[in-house]
């Protein structure tokens, strides 16, 4: 089935006029779509996305009310980039007394979870298909007690750096949103990434980095799901690194 060209994204209205403009994100869209997953984007993504996250409809950034999100109060985890959702999908079969906002701005990733939430069951996640830094904003002071950063796009290139997700711009806010003792968790296999975030980390007053041993840093954390961007990088012969940072 052919993907309707008048809805080129499916995820809802473009930006308002205003809003700043933001992209640590590539292509939006790879190949083709199943029509069952565009079935699900039409009817399952309506129901899990975050409200009030755009600028369109929040312009004045106010907090999300996330008791009336989730119909309860527990610790909230977030994941920036969850791909295909393997880490997402587990993490909140594994914690249901945890509730979970995905981030995902590639339209097939985001296509690709939600059969598995609308089998696995969804009530304690939700998803905002979208930049993560527009969610960042719009996140109570405190809310968070872990987030997690996986494989984030490198963007090799030197002039593209500024576009990579550790960054002043994000920590700032993320830290906002973090409540003391909190863990910001970030894979990489890209060394100057890991060099990178270790660099912008340090340039900030409200994270710490944990490690101690050279293991904390090349071992999977004790409840890791390898993604499909692991797997593929340990064909490719690259190491994976996980870094754990502390909000002060």
């Amino acid at each position: 089935m052919a993907q309707d060209p008048s809805k080129p994204d499916r995820l809802g209205p473009p930006r308002a006029d205003g809003a700043p403009w933001r992209n640590f994100y590539g292509r939006r869209r790879g190949k083709q779509l199943r029509t069952g997953q565009i079935a699900h984007l039409d009817t399952t993504l309506p129901d899990l996305a975050v409200p009030n996250v755009g600028w369109d409809e929040n312009p004045q950034r106010r907090p999300l009310d996330l008791h009336a999100l989730f119909g309860r109060r527990a610790p909230l985890h977030l994941e920036i980039g969850f791909g295909g959702g393997e880490h997402l999908l587990a993490r909140a079969a594994g914690e249901p007394q945890t509730d979970f906002i995905g981030c995902e701005p590639f339209v097939n990733g985001v296509a690709m979870l939600l059969p598995k939430l609308a089998t696995q069951g969804s009530g304690n996640v939700r998803l905002h298909p979208g930049d993560a830094r527009d969610l960042l904003d719009v996140l109570p002071a405190g809310s968070l007690s872990r987030c997690y950063l996986l494989y984030p796009d490198p963007w090799p290139k030197k002039k593209h750096h500024r576009r990579r997700f550790v960054s002043a711009e994000t920590l700032t806010p993320l830290a906002r949103a973090l409540q003391s003792g909190a863990e910001l968790r970030v894979a990489t296999d890209i060394p100057d990434y890991v060099r990178h975030s270790l660099e912008a980390v340090a340039a900030q007053d409200a994270f710490e980095w944990t490690a101690q041993t050279p293991a904390d840093w090349r071992d999977p954390w004790p409840d890791w799901t390898r993604t499909r961007y692991e797997a593929k990088a340990l064909r490719q012969g690259r190491s994976p690194h996980y870094l754990r940072f502390r909000r002060l």
